[in-house]
């Protein structure tokens, strides 16, 4: 009768350490990243000019991280020169203060 008893036990205690795990994977908060922490995003770019300057200006939006940068090409040098940037989500957040 002890043969038998003793599996029963070994898998009640199995299930019971199962159960556990599956709490605490269940029940642990999860951590919020920005979509960028993954490396992956989500990009738009539209080209165009600014006033007293020659040289077209690309506009380059990173949708994930809510941010817009400026460049442009310059051709003494090759290479980008960065034009501006702004935080589009601080952006649309003041503008939605400012209406109420």
């Amino acid at each position: 009768m002890r043969t038998r008893r003793r599996p029963l036990v070994g898998l009640l205690a199995l299930n019971a350490l199962l159960l556990g795990v599956l709490a605490t994977v269940a029940l642990t908060p999860r951590v919020q990243g920005s979509p960028n922490a993954l490396g992956r995003s989500s990009y738009a770019m539209v080209a165009g000019t600014i006033k007293g300057q020659a040289m077209p200006v690309l506009f380059i939006v990173d949708e994930g991280a809510q941010e817009l940068v400026g460049v442009s090409w310059d051709e003494q040098a090759k290479t980008l020169t960065g034009m501006g940037y702004r935080n589009v989500g601080a952006d649309s957040a003041e503008v939605g203060r400012a209406r109420n």
